[in-house]
């Protein structure tokens, strides 16, 4: 019988589910490399509030950023838990440009509306600000599972698995740019994580049907420059002086005929 659940996904479950899915050799294998990559990452950013919206994994998965202070808020149908606060992702409780660093563990999976999510995310976000995005790839074996309805085992219930490339589009529409694209395995063990753009080799064989990954982007800074308008502005005396000598001569013209009449 096909999964309901599993076909229409983004439907937000609760931490007993979170639990039971990340204590199983999959999740267990999952979390242990999205540990690994993210202390490849996090220590490179600079900034002071580094902000995770989503349970998964609680508080591991920034243990390894260097900033002044780290938060972990969760779903408004999750339990307290190890987080500071429950919150709904669509709607953050966060000041506008107050965040450093934003990390997504599965969260766009799960969220009924993950466009309004990344909103909120471009919202709270510092001009500078980074955003890393953990997500399921929708053409793994287990995102085929999920089509076919054969059951939550294999990945989390209620999941709606979204492609690099969708959300690349979504984070060019709100000017963001990616910065690095990993992708990494459970199913092929001997296939190590890879980047996007690197040389060819064994594992790059299997990398489009690697189940997870990792997205990071940056919000683009468009710097505010007068050089154009003083370019304009050097002109326009140019140009006038020259309609100017050209009027006085015409004006001149009957003066000097004049004593000729």
């Amino acid at each position: 019988m096909p999964n309901r659940l599993a076909a229409s996904g983004g439907q937000p479950f609760n931490r007993q589910a979170l639990k039971l899915w990340l204590a199983s050799p999959r999740g267990k294998r999952l979390l242990a490399i999205e540990e690994s990559e993210l202390a490849r990452v996090l220590p490179s950013l600079f900034g002071r509030h580094c902000l995770q919206i989503g349970n998964w994994g609680g508080q591991r998965l920034l243990a390894s950023a260097d900033m002044l202070h780290r938060a972990v808020i969760g779903s408004f149908v999750d339990s307290p838990g190890d987080t500071q606060a429950v919150v709904q992702p669509e709607s953050l409780p966060i000041l506008e440009s107050s965040v450093d660093a934003v990390l997504l563990p599965h969260t766009l999976e799960f969220s009924p509306s993950p466009h309004n999510l990344l909103r909120e995310v471009d919202r709270v976000l510092t001009d500078r600000g980074r955003l890393m995005i953990l997500g399921f790839n929708p053409w793994s074996l287990w995102g085929l599972r999920r089509l076919l309805g054969l059951g939550p085992s294999a990945f989390p219930p209620g999941a709606r698995f979204h492609g690099t490339g969708r959300i690349g589009d979504w984070l060019e529409l709100l000017d963001f740019e990616v910065t690095e694209l990993r992708r990494f395995g459970v199913g092929f063990p001997w296939a190590a994580p890879s980047t996007a753009g690197e040389p060819f080799h064994l594992g790059s064989l299997v990398k489009p049907w690697m189940e997870g990954y990792l997205l990071v982007a940056r919000k683009r800074v468009i710097p505010m420059s007068l050089v154009g308008r003083v370019q304009r502005a050097s002109v326009r005396p140019l140009v006038g002086r020259a309609l100017g000598a050209a009027a006085n001569t015409e004006v001149a013209t009957p003066e000097l005929n004049s004593p000729a009449e």
